[in-house]
């Protein structure tokens, strides 16, 4: 859905992204790797308008990040 801009459940194109965000306390859509916003990794949301199915992804980018704080959790 990210990628191709169509929903896997309905085929339609009417996707929008939600951007993820950190707000005061861990508020928002993140995954927090330390003690501050600044090191939360953004999740990312796409939705498709028409039948309301979702899907979270995250940066390629923080990847790194997550795999050095939870691959041995």
């Amino acid at each position: 859905m990210k990628n191709r801009k169509i929903c896997p459940k309905c085929n339609s194109t009417d996707i929008i992204k939600v951007p993820g965000k950190a707000g005061a306390y861990g508020v928002g859509n993140n995954i927090q790797t330390g003690w501050s916003n600044f090191s939360a990794v953004l999740v990312h949301r796409y939705v498709c308008c028409a039948c309301g199915y979702s899907e979270e992804w995250i940066d390629k980018e923080d990847i790194p990040r997550l795999k050095e704080k939870y691959e041995n959790a």
